[in-house]
């Protein structure tokens, strides 16, 4: 569901925006704190209900005011002739969050979500592979959501019977019977969340492979996931093991809670075997990956690529362009300089050229003159 427009007021330093993108290649140039990367953050808003930037919605509220709204068009996945499906968001500086799908207010960020997915590449996307396990985590299970219905029932239920097993084991003293009872559900519940999120990464792993190869031919990275227990147990086998561990320490210290996702090359992680460039190839390509799945089962995706010529030479993103430009989706692109002009986009791509200066979007003046 491609953005056909794109309201954003009082979001740091855009007091008032009206984009009209285009439903292929967005090229936004400008200088630092310009207010290029905001655009990008209101369309994450507007996905999932949270900055990209900070986890504070006080900073970016703009100043002096009290909330900021971003409201947006969006087309069917049908390509029927439909009106336009309205989606909007307003953040208050209270904390108050409203978020709209069609006029109805929904009753989870789940459902922006599943309106507008989107793939965030930016500079701090080397914490998929730095960061901690939860950050790699929630990469698969975004990919899981998407592409199996059941899933986010059988997460929501074993996260509650995981909170309320971990609540237990904080009081103390319990009885075996007693904890044995919260554990069937978690066990039920957690070995169909790891099902699913082994069925998905043997989807994704062909697929990224294939990308990584077009990016760089040269790395050989393997990805394997670790379920949170040992491979040879059954994740009952493994609660079983670990319960006495668990009633002294307080906490469930197995299962998919501890899951992660292990990115291999043949001379040791990837995090410390690769260059900067050549890490940032591969977060690339994870996110392509996904999102190439995601196309390939019928839906759209919104790609969002904060200063793309970071730790890439000229080649790889020329290279990284193609891919983009091949999957046929919406893609909105930011540099501090003209680096994202210089690849050659195909004459049949739909590319639009937007300048950003001091919180004002402006087509560029080339595109003015062809438009008039």
């Amino acid at each position: 569901m491609p953005l056909q427009r794109l309201d954003i007021s009082q979001l740091r330093n855009l007091s008032k925006v009206r984009f009209q993108p285009s439903p292929q290649i967005n090229l936004i140039s400008g200088a630092n704190g310009s207010g290029k990367t905001s655009i990008l953050e209101a369309i994450h808003l507007l996905s999932l209900g949270r900055s990209f930037r900070s986890h504070k919605h006080k900073t970016y509220i703009q100043k002096e005011t009290s909330e900021c709204v971003i409201f947006g068009l969006i087309e069917s996945d049908t390509g029927l002739a439909q009106i336009p499906q309205p989606i909007g968001l307003k953040r208050q500086l209270d904390g108050g969050l409203d978020a709209r799908i069609s006029g109805q207010k929904i009753q989870s960020l789940v459902e922006l979500t599943q309106a507008l997915p989107v793939q965030l590449i930016n500079p701090d996307a080397f914490r998929l592979l730095e960061g901690s396990p939860k950050i790699r985590r929630q990469f698969i299970d975004w990919g899981v959501f998407h592409h199996v219905p059941a899933f986010i029932n059988a997460w929501r239920g074993w996260q509650k019977a995981l909170k309320q097993r971990n609540s237990l084991l904080r009081r103390g003293k319990i009885s075996d019977k007693l904890l044995l009872a919260f554990d069937q559900e978690l066990i039920r519940l957690g070995a169909e969340v790891n099902q699913y999120r082994h069925d998905y990464l043997d989807r994704l792993i062909p697929v990224f492979k294939e990308v990584l190869l077009s990016l760089n031919s040269g790395l050989e990275v393997n990805l394997q996931l670790y379920q949170g227990w040992d491979a040879q147990k059954t994740l009952a086998q493994a609660v079983d093991a670990s319960r006495q561990r668990d009633i002294e320490s307080g906490y469930s210290n197995t299962g998919p809670q501890r899951a992660d996702l292990r990115v291999k090359t043949p001379t040791g992680d990837a995090l410390d075997a690769l260059s900067r460039g050549q890490q940032k190839l591969v977060v690339s390509a994870l996110k392509i990956a996904q999102g190439k799945l995601l196309i390939e089962s019928g839906r759209s995706i919104v790609f969002l690529v904060d200063d793309l010529p970071a730790e890439l030479d000229k080649e790889h993103r020329g290279k990284l362009c193609q891919l983009l430009e091949a999957l046929n989706s919406q893609i909105f692109i930011t540099s501090v300089g003209p680096e994202i002009m210089d690849y050659d986009w195909s004459e049949t791509t739909d590319v639009r050229h937007f300048e950003m200066k001091a919180g004002e979007l402006s087509h560029y003046p080339s595109d003015a003159l062809q438009e008039s």
